[in-house]
């Protein structure tokens, strides 16, 4: 099967491959991504079913041909079928053998249970050749349900964690099981109720037909018209009941759903929050975003619905089953005849159906994404003159989504006429068998005519066994993947050792600091530098030489791989996490503005701020101006990531943000590198006043935002010192700053 797999692309801890064995075929997808999960050394896998790609994500360590002998043997495991599908994880020893008493015990009930079924059959009455087509239908329901099942266990079982106690089902409702429980028992009563109102709607026909209902005689009513007002009576008080239970366990499994939804979405979160940065840099965001949304949402969304419909068609063929077999065996095989039909309609219709609507899916999503490229290169396409291009770009792809939906629609109605002409017959047949075995008397009317309606009930409900399977295992895939969010490591809180910023000086030193990203060349290597307490310090030098790494190390988004970083002479690992954020101010080059007002971005992180202290900090910043002049002033909404404001006026919001809070050691990297220069001038004028006392550390391609530091450190490729002073002793050196001044200023050393 190696030709149906192949590489597409391979890098350090990733590969892509094209595999034409999922292509179209999702169970097939979800197998395989679940079979390579379980593999020691591959951190993630997915298959898509749209595009025929496996992504797979291992650990770098693990050399390229292996994962690719890995991916193509277990492309061949899951050729071969379930059990194939099923197996130990490729390179993983394979699992015990169970003890072979099944493979005895199964053949020896198989053959007597039909030496059985043919001597009944053959030599039998009536009645127990009926039983026997009963219990026929009851095993091929058995067989179709058991494959459905150990389908989607298979496709879902790296859900399944070493030593789990709990089913996953149960490890999502966690504290929400009292909650669970009351919504059970109101649908098992509500399905009760339904049943009995069924049963009553029977005996008003039969006592319409035959003048009276034998079980109501017993009751003391005995004349027609005494009969009909008691089952008016008992209709009413079933209808009543089926309302009101019908909305009370409806209303539960939906507040079910929200509560375990909110639960989860709360945790997480508040775990992702906490995760190593350099974690969370590494995963997409779109990824986790879709995490804490569509997965966290699908598992609430799971026992809003389909738990309950899945709870409602067991209660009744728990129900009915037993009552027919009990009241009237003779109809029992007919009336139940179409649940395997119908069973294995719905599963396949679903697999098939997962296909049509993932491409169905693909086609929308290309035409949303191509319509928001659209509108947003509005000036581009106005520029090019090629609006009547876009326009015929949507109408392509609106025709692709418009044929995928005729085709997925097709499929669907296709099912549902299906389903309705299996119970049409359904309810012939048992009219037909059942009005004989009452004509010959061997079934009371009085017994056939309140259980003719009821297994169309069951019937329509099994139409939905499909969609239950599909939502039970995108439930469980979704499981899987919070809880691999879940598993990634949170921020050590550091050592026992506090920091209190009132005796915060600012003395920081990098002492033999050595430090690579994943899968990089070293960044800083055995680096030592000192940047002394109350002093503004500058870091200039190429792109890669390592200044924002030293950044990220002092904020301890990092920690160095050898070597101490120390602040007054304590080792930031002995420090809580915290204590140290909390001692310096950091102002990236691209900040981050939120979702809100101009006032509140400043104040973050400094929430009780008062409003003289936000205008000074603006004022500092050389914002106030720019703000002043909005339509709002401070209460004005810069939208997302601060897309109103330009790159300039983003800098100096962060900027202000960092002066709000007034920390003993400020960060700035490369925080003014979007305004002008008279701007610029102007910040560099107000910072000096705000940096007395306190120790700053300036991160600058621009050396004219540097020339009045107290030291500077030219940093070199590899993270070395090249060169250290002042501006002007750097300048007499002649060397690489020199050299750079001379790049940017014009100006020649003197």
């Amino acid at each position: 099967m190696e030709s149906d797999a192949s590489p597409r692309s391979v890098t350090p801890g990733r590969q892509r491959w094209d595999v034409k064995l999922v292509l179209g075929r999702p169970r097939a997808a979800e197998t395989l991504a679940a079979v390579l999960r379980r593999v020691p050394g591959i951190t993630q896998a997915q298959a898509n079913p749209v595009t025929g790609r496996v992504l797979v994500r291992h650990d770098a360590r693990l050399r390229a041909t292996d994962i690719g002998r890995i991916i193509r043997k277990a492309v061949t495991g899951v050729v071969e079928g379930p059990a194939g599908a099923g197996r130990s994880a490729p390179g993983l020893p394979a699992p015990a053998a169970r003890a072979d008493r099944g493979l005895v015990v199964r053949p020896v009930l198989a053959v007597g249970g039909g030496v059985a079924a043919g001597v009944a059959l053959v030599k039998g009455s009536a009645l127990s050749r009926q039983l026997v087509a009963a219990g026929g239908v009851a095993a091929a329901t058995a067989v179709v349900l058991r494959r459905a099942w150990r389908e989607t266990v298979e496709a879902s079982r790296d859900t399944d964690e070493p030593g789990a106690a709990l089913h996953p089902l149960l490890e999502i409702v966690g504290p929400h099981r009292r909650r669970l429980y009351r919504a059970a028992a109101l649908s098992v009563a509500c399905q009760a109720a339904e049943i009995a109102l069924g049963t009553f709607l029977g005996w008003t026909g039969l006592v319409l037909i035959k003048g009276e209902a034998a079980p109501l005689v017993s009751l003391g009513l005995t004349t027609a018209s005494a009969q009909l007002w008691g089952l008016a009576g008992l209709v009413a008080v079933a209808c009543a009941a089926v309302a009101g239970l019908s909305y009370a366990s409806n209303l539960q499994w939906r507040q079910l759903g929200q509560d375990i939804e909110h639960d989860w979405r709360s945790r997480t979160y508040r775990h992702v929050q906490h995760l190593e940065l350099g974690h969370l840099e590494g995963e997409r965001t779109s990824r986790v975003a879709g995490t804490l949304t569509n997965d966290v949402g699908q598992l609430g969304a799971f026992f809003a619905g389909p738990a309950n419909d899945m709870l409602q068609l067991a209660t009744s063929l728990a129900i009915l089953v037993p009552a027919f077999l009990l009241l009237a065996p003779q109809i029992a095989w007919i009336a139940f005849l179409p649940i395997p039909v119908i069973a294995w309609l719905s599963l396949h219709h679903q697999e098939k159906a997962a296909a049509d609507y993932a491409v169905n899916g693909e086609c929308r999503s290309r035409l949303g994404s191509q319509v928001i490229n659209s509108l947003e290169a509005g000036a581009t396409v106005k520029s090019f003159c090629t609006e009547d291009y876009e326009a015929e770009r949507i109408d392509g792809l609106s025709e692709a989504v418009q044929e995928s939906s005729r085709h997925t629609d097709r499929t669907t109605i296709r099912h549902a006429e299906t389903v309705r002409s299996c119970t049409t017959a359904s309810m012939a047949g048992t009219l037909l068998i059942g009005g004989r075995s009452v004509l010959n008397g061997t079934l009371p009317f009085e017994v056939f005519s309140p259980l003719i309606g009821l297994p169309q009930m069951l019937l329509m409900r099994m139409s939905r066994l499909g969609g239950i399977a599909d939502q039970y295992q995108r439930t469980l895939s979704s499981y899987d993947r919070v809880q691999r969010l879940r598993a990634l490591p949170v921020e050590a809180d550091g050592g026992n050792e506090t920091l209190d910023l009132a005796d915060v000086r600012g003395e920081i030193v990098l002492d033999g600091v050595t430090f690579a990203y994943p899968d990089r060349p070293t960044a800083l290597k055995d680096l030592s530098l000192t940047i002394p307490a109350g002093q503004v310090t500058a870091l200039v030098g190429a792109t890669g030489s390592g200044k924002t790494t030293i950044a990220r190390l002092l904020m301890r988004f990092q920690d160095a791989q050898s070597g101490r970083v120390l602040i007054d002479g304590q080792d930031i690992r002995d420090l809580r996490r915290h204590n140290v954020r909390h001692a310096i101010g950091f102002v990236a080059q691209d900040p981050f503005l939120f979702d809100g007002s101009i006032a509140d971005n400043i104040r973050y992180g400094s929430f009780g701020a008062s409003d003289e202290a936000l205008l000074r900090a603006a004022t500092m910043a050389e914002a106030h101006t720019f703000i002043a002049t909005l339509p709002d002033g401070y209460d004005t909404l810069i939208g997302e990531r601060g897309a109103a404001l330009s790159g300039g006026q983003r800098q100096r919001i962060a900027l202000a943000r960092a002066i709000l809070k007034d920390s003993p050691v400020v960060i700035l990297d490369e925080a003014t590198s979007a305004v002008d220069n008279e701007t610029e001038a102007a910040i560099q004028r107000t910072l000096r006043g705000f940096a007395a006392g306190r120790t700053m550390v300036v991160i600058a391609h621009r050396l004219s935002t540097v020339r009045h530091a107290d030291r500077i450190y030219v940093m070199d490729k590899g993270g070395i010192v090249a060169e250290q002073g002042t501006h002007d002793e750097l300048l007499a050196q002649h060397g690489l700053y020199a050299s750079l001044w001379q790049l940017q200023a014009g100006e020649l050393a003197a």
